[in-house]
């Protein structure tokens, strides 16, 4: 598995070596040893979530509250994706800034979020499914959200169709207006 650390401290970005033959294709999408490794502790798994989107639905930007935050691990099973990661850990120095990663079925490329930064993405392709384990369950008091299409995020969206917001997100706040209410980096 190549393994290779993002920008964003504490984020990682894990490619599978994929199998394939005549019958079709295996990877070893998580392996623990690996993400131990890479990310110096271990990965519980407490909650499997799966999504299924049309084209241009973008789901995000969403975070937990820290403690006990929420890591998300997230890879695509069919379709493609935009996956996006948005520091948003008062203090960090990447605080604001943002990353993103193609996830689909070529690559089959995973991508591991810390707590505190935040996390969306938009489907490229009808039925893209994207699915995430989480290391803590959800938490409805303890979710929050930044609008994805922040200005001040100005993070780079296709805009070759038109992005599907839910009411959630469509209003969410701003960057700005969450300053104060954000997890801190340690």
């Amino acid at each position: 598995m190549n393994v290779e650390h993002l920008d964003i401290p504490g984020a990682w970005t894990f490619t599978p070596r994929k199998f394939e033959d005549d019958r079709g294709i295996f990877f070893e999408w998580f392996q623990d040893s690996t993400f131990l490794d890479a990310a110096g502790h271990s990965f519980t798994l407490a909650q499997a979530n799966c999504s299924i989107s049309k084209k241009g639905t973008l789901r995000g930007i969403h975070f937990a509250d820290v403690p006990p935050g929420q890591r998300k691990y997230v890879t695509c099973l069919t379709g493609s994706a935009l996956d996006v990661l948005v520091d948003l850990r008062e203090g960090s120095p990447s605080f604001g800034k943002w990353r993103s990663v193609l996830l689909d079925t070529e690559e089959r490329k995973v991508v591991s979020i810390p707590n505190g930064v935040g996390h969306g993405f938009m489907a490229l392709e009808d039925n893209t499914t994207i699915v995430y384990l989480c290391d803590q369950r959800y938490n409805p008091t303890g979710e929050h959200e930044v609008h994805p299409l922040d200005p001040d995020l100005a993070i780079a969206w296709p805009t070759d169709f038109p992005a599907l917001l839910s009411p959630k997100d469509e209003a969410a706040p701003s960057l700005s207006e969450m300053i104060g209410k954000l997890p801190k980096f340690s």
